[in-house]
């Protein structure tokens, strides 16, 4: 054969530069397409294989709301809800980001007052029964002590009680680090809870209301407890408990300090190596009505879509939740309407039954909407 021509030869080189980049082309698009395929897999995976939380009793994989009666309007409208945020086509669709729902603890989450709330019994059992501190107790702490013992026997709480009882909580537990606190708190829940067979205090979760949080969980929601008990006592209940992480629990504030930093301003004071984070015994905020709403603009900075409470300190937060919202939002109140399983209050019932119709929130009665409370196992005793 003869040789190739000067045109020839660069036609050839052309066309094999051509098919090089033509290859290169294809396997790079193949590349990326595995890759999207793979984060897509891994995104999905990531929300379909969230564990259930450790206090749920009832996992069912057919019915993520199983304890919910099928006439509940809960199940209905939040089933209905979820296929139209999670659907990318329709006009109701949230990004994963912006899934942020809001829960309420006590008396939404939890046993709330039984006969008061958690605490409240806390606190008073620093003060009058802790042998290691009820001798230290401040004459104020006993005063405040007082009301919350006549609050548990005739359900009626002094009005300024909420702020008394949280200046008690961050003066009685003064010097502790969280982590200590946390400890206190746990090794008391720890105890039979009063007035229930088959239950530990730290067990006296909602169990439909759980199945709710895991079922959020599973559908991109990232779940925060805006809580008015303290937020350390808080995070102590909840961990552990539910599937959500102390970062997304807040409650109301006390200051905090470190150990060596005495009465310095926190300007001038710089953190030493053998230091640690204790709690400085000044009560900071209750977190309820308005306060809320605060927490959350300043915590989270993002407008929820799903609220859900139980009593008037939780208006603001579902207010804030439904009002001017550029998603599809609601807000859900649980009603105490239950006497034979739970320690319920039928005008208590009522009056959230009315107000939640009058501003098109849905009401939740624990009575019909609840296939259990606590399990099959727990009794309530009168």
């Amino acid at each position: 054969m003869g040789e190739l021509r000067e045109p020839e030869r660069k036609d050839m080189s052309k066309e094999r530069k051509s098919n090089f980049w033509k290859s290169t082309a294809i396997v790079l698009a193949i590349i990326l397409i595995a890759l999207c395929c793979f984060c897509f897999l891994n995104k999905k995976q990531s929300y379909s294989s969230v564990a259930p939380s450790p206090v749920l009793k009832y996992v069912n994989t057919s019915d993520p709301l199983s304890l919910w009666t099928k006439d509940s309007k809960l199940k209905n409208e939040l089933t209905d809800y979820m296929k139209k945020i999670t659907d990318k086509n329709s006009k109701d669709y949230i990004p994963v980001s912006d899934r942020i729902a809001v829960f309420d603890f006590d008396g939404t989450l939890f046993c709330e007052t039984n006969p008061v709330y958690l605490d409240h019994r806390v606190a008073y059992h620093r003060i009058v029964e802790d042998e290691t501190y009820k001798d230290k107790a401040s004459d104020y702490e006993k005063e405040v002590a007082a009301k919350i013992k006549s609050y548990m026997d005739t359900g009626k709480a002094d009005p300024n009680l909420p702020v008394e009882h949280g200046t008690c909580v961050a003066t009685s537990f003064k010097g502790m680090t969280p982590e200590e606190l946390t400890a206190y708190v746990k090794n008391y829940i720890n105890q039979d809870e009063p007035h229930y067979t088959n239950m530990k205090t730290k067990d006296a979760y909602y169990q439909p209301m759980v199945q709710v949080v895991d079922y959020l969980n599973k559908n991109g929601f990232t779940v925060y407890v805006v809580s008015g008990t303290d937020r350390y006592l808080t995070r102590a209940f909840v961990e552990g408990a539910l599937n959500i992480p102390m970062r997304q629990v807040i409650g109301s504030d006390e200051i905090l300090k470190a150990t060596k930093q005495n009465d310095t301003d926190g300007l001038e004071y710089q953190f030493a190596t053998d230091d640690k984070v204790i709690l400085a015994g000044e009560f900071q905020i209750k977190n309820l009505k308005m306060n809320k709403v605060k927490v959350i603009e300043r915590e989270i900075g993002q407008q929820p879509v799903l609220a859900f409470g139980n009593t008037s300190g939780d208006y603001s937060m579902a207010t804030f939740t439904t009002s001017n919202n550029k998603y599809l939002s609601k807000a859900f109140m649980l009603c105490c309407d239950d006497l034979e399983r739970e320690n319920g209050n039928l005008q208590k019932a009522e009056d959230m039954q009315k107000h939640c119709a009058e501003v098109r929130w849905t009401a939740i009665s624990m009575k019909n909407d609840f296939v259990t409370i606590y399990g099959e196992d727990v009794k309530y005793q009168k």
